[in-house]
């Protein structure tokens, strides 16, 4: 039975279940008092008063929400309910409870997907029907290790100490965060930070420090140093050479590597920055194929990069491509890197993906990682609570930026030249109309800002003139510039800096013949996803076409081989 609701917080966790039918609440508790009473607190109640006065109580007293489950019930307030546990609770993960089949009963869908679409609820919950429901378990298993992940009290296996208003310990978050690397931060002058400080003999310490799981302290570390501490590899070791190079872990680049090790090419991806480029500071991504509750760029990212290295790739991060010459030995390239010594590679292909093209507007330049982000890393948004949040950008990075912001600040306003309709995906335009916390203004602009070593105001430019407001962050999620810069001139580009393929190639002397669809102006280069000139700038596309890429690369491959057989 569930335990009886007592106002004391205490370390465990809540779940709570509301459902007004006996026999159903009464299944629901059993089963999640078996599975999970030991390290949660189960709550069942079967009216909505009471559900209501509980939630009120636990924000007062404290209590960390977990997750809570309310059934329709028969004048849908269940349904309602989730709005108010958002608001009260909105770290809580919140499902409607729903038989078997409700899902066809338009009195129960209607309602249930506009709480989804205004992001009131998570998911729905199919109601367990027999003993140890795994269905029923699965997605309240899921729901508790999403929610975990954001709790900033769990332990994790890293620790990052700085200065609140450091920017470097703002970069080591975010460089942490969007290679999904668990941890947690605590600031100089908390007592926790203090108490790591005096237990690792670094008191006094004005640059950030990381502590590592097994005991060993990094002090300001740079980037390569930190990934090299947490168990990555940022140059090879020895003398290898590779079938193919992916440059650039994003989307693209990683379909691409799972493509390539999985059909037995020998694979090396090169990354600068973080696993998942910019789709790995994506809160939730909700129209990708086959993720219907929605799934993190993180995570996105984090499932394929194990995937790829199952199958045999090599990973490289924190290091930079710097150029690339043909191989005077042979057949193929030499790809030169920030890390390595030059790298013999067969083929290529560029998914280097595009930086946030920054605002020139010169007194923000001193302001980046102290108020100023280009890009919306998820560890940053948490110190920004109660605050006043700006984020620039009319694309669906902005907008999940928003959503995730607005769970934080008490204001969120976003800065968009034009209008949301032509950049932002409806569901996203729905759900930021859904909630109260933020603002759209429309054909605006951020011209001017003020702080000296924190963000205190912005200049905004609209039809009406200027408005000087205070602001406590500014994120910056417009245009794309390319990564393309360091390769040769042979590789044609176009007037963006995006790199032409297929029927944009003429056929040149290299090629000998017409390009493969995504094939450079060099034989055996390719380019895929935002780097390529015409890409449509979706996570999906960019998917699809660094999985298509490999088929390509290897009829590239397989002709070099016969022109190698013919000449000998």
């Amino acid at each position: 039975m569930a335990e009886p609701y007592s106002k004391h917080p205490e370390s465990r966790p809540v779940i709570l279940a509301v459902d007004d039918d006996a026999g159903s609440s009464e299944r629901i508790t059993d089963e999640l008092q078996r599975r999970y009473g030991r390290d949660y607190r189960i709550l069942s109640v079967r009216s909505i008063d009471t559900a209501r006065s509980y939630l009120a109580g636990m924000r007062e007293s404290g209590d960390r929400v977990a997750v809570v489950l309310v059934a329709p019930m028969s004048d849908l307030n269940g349904i309602a309910l989730l709005e108010e546990a958002n608001e009260l609770h909105p770290h809580a993960k919140r499902a409607v409870l729903i038989e078997w089949g409700d899902w066809s009963r338009d009195f129960i869908s209607r309602p249930l997907r506009a709480a989804i679409a205004a992001g009131h609820a998570d998911y729905y919950v199919l109601k367990p029907w027999k003993f140890a429901d795994e269905l029923f378990h699965r997605t309240i298993s899921e729901f508790l290790h999403e929610w975990v992940s954001k709790d900033p009290t769990a332990p994790r296996e890293i620790v990052v100490v700085a200065e609140v208003r450091s920017s470097r310990g703002a970069e080591l978050r975010n460089l942490l965060d969007r290679n999904s690397i668990p941890f947690v931060f605590q600031a100089s002058d908390s007592p926790e930070g203090r108490e790591t400080l005096r237990s690792t003999d670094r008191l006094g310490a004005t640059a950030p420090i990381v502590k590592l799981v097994d005991g060993r302290v990094l002090d300001d570390p740079t980037n390569a140093e930190l990934a090299v501490g947490y168990g990555a590899y940022t140059s090879l070791h020895g003398s290898r050479s590779f079938d193919v190079a992916v440059i650039g872990a994003g989307p693209a680049g990683l379909a691409a590597a799972v493509y390539a090790s999985s059909e037995g090419l020998s694979t090396l991806v090169v990354e600068r920055y973080s696993i998942g480029g910019q789709a790995g500071s994506s809160s939730r991504i909700r129209n990708y194929l086959g993720f219907a509750r929605g799934i993190s760029g993180a995570q996105l990212a984090t499932r394929a990069h194990q995937q790829a290295w199952v199958f045999g790739a090599t990973f490289l991060v924190m290091c930079e491509a710097t150029g690339l010459r043909r191989n005077p030995e042979g057949a193929g390239y030499l790809l030169a890197t920030s890390n390595c010594a030059e790298v013999p590679v067969r083929s290529l292909v560029l998914a280097t993906g595009v930086n946030y093209r920054r605002l020139n507007v010169p007194a923000l330049e001193g302001l980046e990682n102290k108020g100023v982000f280009y890009g919306a890393s998820r560890s940053e948004a948490p110190q920004f609570a109660g605050a006043d949040v700006y984020v620039v950008g009319g694309g669906n990075s902005a907008g999940q930026a928003a959503v995730h912001l607005c769970t934080y600040a008490s204001r969120v306003t976003i800065v968009v030249r034009g209008t949301l309709t032509k950049g932002m995906s409806r569901y996203l335009i729905d759900e930021i109309e859904s909630k109260p916390n933020i603002d759209v203004r429309l054909g605006a602009q951020v011209v001017d800002g003020t702080g000296i070593d924190r963000l205190e105001s912005l200049t905004l430019q609209d039809a009406k003139g200027l408005e000087t407001v205070p602001a406590d962050a500014l994120f910056v999620l417009i245009g794309a510039q390319p990564f393309t810069g360091w390769l040769p001139t042979e590789i044609v580009r176009d007037e963006h800096g995006f790199v032409a393929t297929g029927p944009d190639v003429a056929v040149t002397e290299a090629l000998g013949r017409p390009p493969f669809m995504f094939e450079a102006s060099m034989p055996g280069v390719f380019a895929v996803g935002d780097a390529r000139s015409g890409s449509v700038k979706r996570v999906a596309s960019a998917v699809g076409e660094g999985s298509v890429v490999i088929h390509e690369v290897h009829r590239f491959l397989e002709g070099v081989e016969h022109q190698r057989i013919g000449a000998s």
